[in-house]
């Protein structure tokens, strides 16, 4: 069974493509400590089924997929968002 974690952060790029504006999530673990991922791992975590993330918006909890933009690039977003990852985007920046 794949481990879940719950994005609580976001480290975003000065870009504005919304694609390419996410380079890292992160959250804290049950022990209270710290972790961060680069989008990158997080998509490959996602996609090989080890590991599962969700974001909490207005009280509801929603996964995080891997989309592919017209363009051919891998990025994460939430399940409920439409093409751009604006669940993600709007999450504090992580320190």
């Amino acid at each position: 069974m794949a481990v879940t974690r719950e994005i609580k952060c976001v480290n975003k790029t000065d870009r504005y493509d919304p694609h390419e504006r996410i380079l890292a999530v992160g959250g804290q673990l049950p022990d209270g400590s710290q972790w961060k991922m680069p989008q990158q791992d997080v998509v490959r975590a996602i996609e090989s089924g080890q590991m599962g993330f969700i974001v909490s918006v207005k009280g509801q909890t929603v996964k995080v997929i891997v989309a592919t933009s017209r363009y051919g690039n891998k990025y994460i977003k939430t399940e409920s968002d439409g093409e751009q990852p604006n669940n993600l985007l709007s999450l504090y920046e992580c320190r």
